[in-house]
C-alpha cells in the first residue's frame, strides 16, 4: 500500500516520463498576483501562461502544489473536522498542457494513472462531464466507461472559469465510490462522502468576453487538480483523509498529548481533525512568511491558530500546546518541503508567542459569552444576536460552532443570518485593506502589447542606446505624434531604461530624436516584456517610428544601484544577526535612499543594529565582486538563492551574488563591486506591523551628506553650549545632571508646598486687609519653575495673591500671580511694576500672572517685603 509521499512521487514520476516538466511547488503567496489571497489551485503559478502574458520553455508540465483555502472566495475553514474531505491546508497534484495536448490525452492520462499505475477498482470510478460537452463523454466511452457510469452535469458543477472573463471550458471530474459502507448518495455531486471527486480535468478551450460571449481559443489548455489527501485516503482504503498515513502521526500525537484516544467521541475526534489540519497550515503559513496579525493573510492565520487553540480546550489541553505538535507536521513533510526544516525555529516561535497571546483573551470571551447568554435570558429572548456572535468571533477566536453548543446548553438558538451578514463585512474590509481587490491593466497597454514586439532590455551593461519608438501613448490613446508640453508614454524596440518593479524605482532620462526632445520622468512595465517611457516633450515633435537616442539619467542610475546592492548586504548581515527567520516583506529601492521590511517578532536592539550596520560596511571594505547569471529558479533555490513572496518569477531566473554572503533572486540593477557603494548608514529602525519592521539607509553620497548633516548638527550644539565639538557630550551630561539636580530640588518643594508646610523654607503667608498673600524666595529657579510653584499655590489657597522671586546667575526674577477672584482688583502686571524697578528692571504680563527680571540681586528682599505694601495700597485705594 503506498504512502502519501510514494503517491506524490509517483504521480510526478509517471507524468515526467509522459513528457511533462516537473515544476516545483510555488509559495502560498501569489505571485504578484493581487486578486487572491492564497495560493489555492495548482494553475495558480501558470495563470500568466494561461492568460497569454508569458512563455514557458516546456508546453507540458506537472507539480505537486501546497494550496490554502481559508480566506476569501475559496473558503473550507468552518467544514474542517466536519467532513473527512475538507481542508485549509492541501496538496494539489496536476498536470498542465499549454496549447499542446487536449480532452483526448488528458482523460487518457487521468484514467491510465488510476487503474493501470495505482490500480484503483475501474467498476468503482465515475466520470461527470459537462452536459453539453460531447466530445467528453465520447472520450470516456471510447476509453472504455461504461456510459452507465459517465453523467452529464450542468455548469454549476462541471464549468470552469478563471474569473468573470478569460479563460474557461468545460470540465470532466473523476468521482471515486467508497461503497455502501459511507453514507451518501450512490452518484457523484450528491449528498455525503459516498461518492466523492478525487480528480478534476479542465478542459481550456474558450474566452468569455465582457459580454459573456465565448469565443474559442486559439490554443485550447489542460489544467487538472487533484487533492493528494483524498488521493491518499482512496488508495489506502480508508474513508476520510484523517485516516491516511498524511495525518495518523499527527493525530498520534495529539493523543499522546491529550492523553485521550481517537475514536471514542465523535466531538473529540473532531477536535483532533481540526487541530491536525490546522497545525499543517499553521506550519506552512508560516515557513512562507506569513505572520500572525488583524488584517490579510495575517488575520487568516490568527483565526486558524485559535480555532485550533479553542478546539483543544475541548481535550482538556489548558496551556500552549500547538507549538509542541508542530515537530512532528514538520518532521512528516520536510523531506518534500524542506523549508520546514529551515524555518522550524521560527514556526515554533511564532506559534508558541500566538497562543500565549490567545490564552489571554480566551478567557475574556468565555466571559462574554456567559454574559451574553445571561442578557438574552434576562430579556427573555431565544436567540443570542449575530452581532454579539461575531463580536466573540471576530475577537476572541471563537468558531460558530461551539457558541452553538453554549447556547443550546441554555435553551438557545443562534442568529446564524445576522453572523453570517457580520461575517460577510469584515471579510469586504479585510480584502480592502489588504489590497486583494482585483486589478485591471489598462486596456491601452494590452492593446498596445498585441501591436508591439517585446522590448528588449539592455540596461545591465548599457546606460544609452538608439532605439525605435514603436508606439506613442497620450491621454491614454495611442497617437502618430507628439509636440512640446504633451505629456506622453513612449514604447521603444530597445532600451536601457530599467522599469520600475522588484522594489526598484524606474529609470529618468531623456529621448532625443531627429526633431524633438522628450523628458522621461519614470519607466514602468504594465504587461510583461513592453517597457513604458513616461514624459513630457520638451522640445519640437517625436514621432512613431523616428529613431531615438535613449540616454538615461547616470547618476541616478547608480544611486539606485547603490542602494540596491546596500539592500542585498542589509538582508544578509539581518539574518546572520537576528536570525533565518528574517525574511524580506517589501523594499523600496530609490536613488536618494533605501527601505526595507522585513519579519521579526520585536524592535531590533541598538547593539545588533550597530552590528548589522558594521557588517555591512565590512562586506564594502571587502570590495566583494558582485556576480549574476540567469538559470532554472528550481537549480537557483536549490543552490540557496532566496526567493521572496509576492515577486514573479519565471523559469528562468537572474540570480545576484555577493561573494559567499548573499545570493538572491533579483532583477535589479547593481554595483559590479561592494565598494562602489561607498559608505552605509543605517538612518532609523521601526515596527510597521505585527511581526514585521523597518530599516531606513542611506548609502554612497546620500550617506555622507547625512554624515555632513548630523557634523552640522553637533557644531550647532556646540555653539549653543559655548564649547567645542569633541566636548559637547561633555558639555550636555553636565546640563543634563544640573537639570536632574534641579527637578529634584523643584520636586521636593512641590511635595512640601502641596503638604502645607508653613514657615520660612515655605515661605510666608500674610493676611494684608482681608487678602492672602503668599510671599516667598527660593534661589536658583527659572521661571518656568516659578511659574509652576506659584499653580500650586494658587490651586492649594483658591483665592490669593502669590509673589516669587529668585537669583540665580547675577539674575534677580520676579513672578505675581493671582487668582481669578482677585485679578480685577489686584492685576499682577499693574503689581509687580514697582516691583520690578526696585530690582532694576521692568515687568509686565496679565492680570492674573506678570513676570520681571533685573541686575539688582541684592534687593530682591526689599522687592519681596515691598509686595505687602502694594497689596495695601491697591486694597484701600
Amino acid at each position: 500500500m503506498p504512502t502519501g509521499h510514494e503517491l506524490r512521487q509517483s504521480f510526478l514520476e509517471y507524468f515526467h516520463q509522459h513528457g511533462h516538466t516537473i515544476v516545483p511547488s510555488s509559495s502560498l503567496i501569489p505571485q504578484a498576483d493581487p486578486t487572491l489571497l492564497f495560493t489555492n489551485a495548482g494553475m495558480v503559478q501558470f495563470k500568466g501562461v494561461f492568460l497569454g502574458e508569458e512563455q514557458r520553455e516546456y508546453a507540458r508540465a506537472a507539480s505537486s502544489q501546497k494550496c490554502l483555502r481559508a480566506g476569501g472566495k475559496h473558503n473550507d475553514l468552518e467544514n474542517v473536522g466536519y467532513t473527512g474531505r475538507h481542508h485549509t491546508f492541501f496538496e494539489m497534484l496536476g498536470n498542465f498542457s499549454f496549447g499542446d495536448y487536449f480532452k483526448e490525452d488528458a482523460i487518457r492520462f487521468g484514467w491510465e494513472y488510476l487503474t493501470a499505475v495505482l490500480q484503483l477498482p475501474k467498476d468503482r470510478l465515475w466520470a461527470t462531464v459537462y452536459q453539453e460537452d460531447d466530445e467528453a463523454y465520447g472520450l470516456w466511452e471510447k476509453i472504455g466507461v461504461p456510459s452507465s457510469r459517465i453523467m452529464r452535469c450542468g455548469e454549476k458543477d462541471n464549468f470552469w472559469q478563471m474569473a468573470e472573463t478569460g479563460p474557461c471550458g468545460p470540465c470532466s471530474e473523476i468521482h471515486y465510490d467508497q461503497g455502501a459502507g459511507v453514507a451518501g448518495d450512490a452518484v457523484p455531486n450528491g449528498t455525503g462522502d459516498r461518492v466523492m471527486e478525487i480528480w478534476n480535468l479542465v478542459f481550456m478551450q474558450y474566452h468569455r468576453n465582457e459580454h459573456g460571449t465565448l469565443h474559442p481559443l486559439p490554443k485550447p489548455s489542460i489544467d487538472t487538480g487533484m487533492g493528494l489527501e483524498r488521493l491518499a485516503a482512496v488508495v489506502q482504503g480508508k474513508t476520510t483523509n484523517y485516516d491516511s498515513d498524511l495525518f495518523r502521526p499527527i493525530i498520534r500525537a495529539i493523543e499522546e498529548l491529550a492523553h485521550r484516544p481517537y475514536g471514542t467521541s465523535e466531538d473529540e475526534d473532531r477536535a483532533m481533525r481540526v487541530i491536525a489540519d490546522h497545525l499543517r497550515a499553521i506550519s506552512f503559513m508560516i515557513a512562507d512568511g506569513i505572520l500572525p496579525s488583524n488584517e490579510g493573510r495575517g488575520y487568516v492565520l490568527r483565526r486558524i491558530l485559535r480555532r485550533a487553540g479553542r478546539y483543544g480546550r475541548l481535550l482538556g489541553l489548558e496551556g500552549p500546546f500547538l507549538y509542541k505538535l508542530t515537530d512532528v507536521v514538520i518532521a512528516e513533510l520536510k523531506a518534500a518541503y524542506p523549508e520546514l526544516e529551515r524555518t522550524k525555529s521560527t514556526i515554533l516561535h511564532v506559534t508558541n508567542a500566538e497562543e500565549e497571546r490567545f490564552l489571554d483573551t480566551l478567557d475574556k470571551g468565555l466571559r462574554l459569552l456567559d454574559e451574553i447568554v445571561a442578557d438574552a435570558k434576562r430579556a427573555k429572548r431565544t436567540s443570542i444576536s449575530g452581532k454579539a456572535l461575531f463580536k466573540l468571533y471576530d475577537t476572541y477566536g471563537f468558531p460558530l460552532d461551539l457558541a452553538a453548543d453554549s447556547a443550546r446548553d441554555q435553551g438557545l438558538t443562534l442568529d446564524e443570518a445576522g453572523f453570517q451578514a457580520a461575517l460577510q463585512e469584515q471579510r469586504e474590509r479585510a480584502r480592502k485593506s489588504a489590497g486583494f481587490e482585483a486589478t485591471k491593466t489598462k486596456p491601452i497597454y494590452t492593446e498596445v502589447s498585441r501591436l508591439t514586439s517585446p522590448t528588449v532590455f539592455l540596461g545591465y551593461e548599457e546606460f544609452t542606446t538608439q532605439a525605435t519608438v514603436l508606439a506613442i501613448i497620450t491621454q491614454e490613446r495611442m497617437a502618430k505624434d507628439v509636440v512640446e508640453g504633451d505629456e506622453v508614454e513612449v514604447v521603444l524596440d530597445r532600451t536601457p531604461f530599467y522599469a520600475e518593479g522588484g522594489g526598484q524605482a524606474g529609470d529618468q532620462g531623456v529621448l532625443t530624436g531627429p526633431e524633438g526632445t522628450i523628458e522621461i520622468k519614470q519607466t514602468i512595465k504594465p504587461v510583461p516584456e513592453v517597457f513604458v517611457h513616461q514624459g513630457i516633450v520638451t522640445r519640437g515633435r517625436v514621432r512613431q517610428g523616428d529613431l531615438v537616442q535613449a540616454s538615461l539619467n547616470l547618476s541616478l542610475r547608480l544611486a539606485a544601484a547603490r542602494n540596491h546592492t546596500g539592500t542585498h548586504l542589509l538582508h544578509a548581515a539581518l539574518r546572520e544577526v537576528l536570525g533565518p527567520h528574517v525574511k524580506q516583506y517589501g523594499s523600496l529601492v530609490a536613488p536618494s535612499r533605501l527601505r526595507f521590511d522585513f519579519a521579526h517578532f520585536s524592535p531590533v536592539r541598538p547593539i545588533q543594529l550597530e552590528e548589522v550596520e558594521g557588517l555591512v560596511n565590512e562586506r564594502i571594505r571587502l570590495n566583494d565582486r558582485i556576480g549574476t547569471k540567469v538559470m532554472g529558479i528550481t537549480e537557483a533555490v536549490q543552490e540557496g538563492a532566496l526567493a521572496f513572496f509576492g515577486d514573479k518569477y519565471g523559469d528562468k531566473v537572474r540570480v545576484v551574488e555577493i561573494d559567499a554572503f548573499s545570493k538572491e533572486l533579483c532583477g535589479g540593477t547593481h554595483c559590479r563591486h561592494t565598494g562602489e557603494i561607498g559608505l552605509f548608514k543605517l538612518v532609523a529602525e521601526t515596527g510597521v506591523a505585527a511581526g514585521v519592521r523597518r530599516i531606513e539607509a542611506q548609502t554612497g553620497e546620500g550617506a555622507y551628506e547625512l554624515l555632513k548633516h548630523r557634523e552640522a548638527e553637533i557644531q550647532a550644539l556646540a555653539d549653543l553650549f559655548k564649547t567645542n565639538p569633541p566636548d559637547v557630550l561633555a558639555k550636555a551630561r553636565k546640563l543634563v545632571a544640573s537639570l536632574k539636580e534641579k527637578d529634584q530640588e523643584l520636586e521636593k518643594l512641590k511635595a512640601r508646598l502641596a503638604s502645607g508646610g508653613a514657615g520660612k523654607e515655605a515661605g510666608e503667608i500674610r493676611k494684608v486687609s482681608g487678602i492672602s498673600v503668599y510671599n516667598h524666595q527660593m534661589d536658583g529657579m527659572e521661571m518656568n519653575d516659578l511659574r509652576a510653584l506659584a499653580d500650586i499655590v494658587r490651586d492649594r489657597e483658591k483665592s490669593c495673591i502669590v509673589v516669587l522671586g529668585s537669583v540665580k546667575d547675577d539674575k534677580a526674577s520676579l513672578l505675581v500671580a493671582v487668582t481669578k477672584d482677585l485679578s480685577g482688583r489686584f492685576p499682577a502686571n499693574e503689581l509687580i511694576k514697582p516691583l520690578a524697578a526696585i530690582i532694576g528692571g521692568t515687568g509686565g504680563g496679565r492680570p492674573e500672572m506678570a513676570q520681571a527680571g533685573g541686575k539688582l540681586t541684592h534687593e530682591m528682599d526689599r522687592a519681596l517685603a515691598q509686595a505687602f505694601s502694594e497689596v495695601e495700597r491697591k486694597a484701600n485705594g
